[in-house]
């Protein structure tokens, strides 16, 4: 089977630039498309490399292609980007990521890494390029949830520097150091050996063109936090708790280290996990064993989006045990609720580009360790 490109034309007429208020067909902004039976591939052609709406347009692009012309094709992943002009951010580090998203809890076990996972696949569901970091340096998980525990990132010279190439599964590159280390060991690191192997990450992964990047951050507020927003400048950060009060407690700390003068990272939303418990049997029915709600009144008090609530199901579990995450099962409740977060997060990545300042990063200006944002 092959497609009409007038057919896939008329599709991209219905993506609208929301700065320029014009479709992207009649802005010129289509180039080099190409049919290849079910496969579509063409260049999206930007101004500028740093314009804030590069992933959203991308994202609808698919959306269009697979609503007006078949929900079958072969889209996502064949759409390039080109600019005129280079911002001077590219030459920092990972220049051509767009969007860095930390996904951060003030407590453990309130299922960080589950939201990070379902998050990251979800996303790359919409059509996006998106990569994965697994900065819990003490507690690894992402190796497991992705059912990728057996392979080994490959790690080669390029210039005299070791460039390590992410491990991929379910369209997510991820980089993780539960593949340098042995599964059953327990990581006794100081402060300085866990931050320097997240510096690693960031800097020698082969991380290429990403919509986004997602960093599963350690529960708490610790050495790794600061390292990250001093390596990169964040694009927001999405806080993670369960309805009871001691989770919540712990989560406002959390937004106050983000929101804080010598941080300033956006505060994307909340993610409340565990809402409710609904048994696989009894789709329809809810039982709020931790609380109910508690989550979504500290982001109306917070004056933040609520950007999904995920029921316990044991199907969670078992997921992420067998390295099958939820989210790919799309028209399980969990799944949809995943599907439906990562449209609100696409949504508040999309609308803080709009109308915020590209984030600073943070840098040491005394022996104390007190953190300012760079000018």
């Amino acid at each position: 089977m092959s497609y009409d490109k007038g057919n896939v034309i008329s599709a991209l007429k219905k993506v609208i630039h929301p700065e320029k208020e014009k479709d992207i067909v009649s802005l010129n902004m289509v180039e080099d498309l190409e049919i290849n039976g079910k496969k579509i591939s063409f260049t999206l052609h930007f101004e500028k490399s740093n314009d804030p709406f590069v992933t959203a347009i991308r994202q609808a692009s698919v959306r269009a292609i697979h609503e007006y012309v078949d929900k079958n094709a072969e889209i996502k992943g064949n759409i390039s980007i080109r600019s005129d002009k280079v911002a001077k951010e590219d030459t920092k580090i990972l220049p051509k990521v767009k969007n860095i998203i930390a996904v951060a809890s003030g407590k453990g076990g309130v299922g960080k890494s589950t939201i990070a996972t379902n998050l990251a696949i979800a996303l790359a569901k919409s059509g996006a390029l998106v990569g994965l970091i697994d900065a819990d340096i003490y507690g690894p998980s992402i190796p497991k949830m992705f059912n990728v525990e057996d392979k080994k990132p490959v790690v080669r010279k390029v210039d005299g520097i070791d460039i390590i190439e992410p491990v991929e599964n379910y369209g997510i590159k991820m980089l993780s150091i539960g593949f340098f280390v042995n599964s059953e060991d327990a990581l006794v690191w100081r402060g300085p050996m866990a931050t320097n192997a997240l510096m690693q990450l960031i800097r020698q992964g082969n991380w290429g063109e990403l919509d986004y990047l997602i960093v599963d951050l350690p529960p708490g507020t610790s050495d790794v936090h600061l390292t990250l927003v001093q390596e990169v400048a964040i694009t927001g950060a999405i806080i993670v708790s369960t309805p009871q009060e001691v989770a919540l407690a712990d989560a406002i700390k959390g937004i106050s280290m983000f929101q804080g003068d010598k941080i300033n990272v956006p505060v994307l939303g909340l993610v409340e996990n565990m809402s409710w418990f609904t048994p696989e049997e009894l789709p329809d029915n809810k039982y709020y064993i931790f609380g109910k709600e508690g989550c979504k009144k500290l982001a109306e008090r917070k004056n933040l989006p609520l950007l999904g609530q995920i029921p316990i199901m044991q199907s969670i579990c078992e997921s992420g045990d067998t390295g099958k995450p939820s989210v790919l099962d799309e028209d399980s409740v969990v799944g949809k609720a995943f599907l439906e977060m990562a449209d609100r997060v696409a949504d508040e990545v999309a609308r803080r580009n709009k109308n915020l300042d590209p984030t600073r990063k943070v840098e040491i200006t005394n022996t104390q360790g007190c953190a300012v944002p760079q000018k």
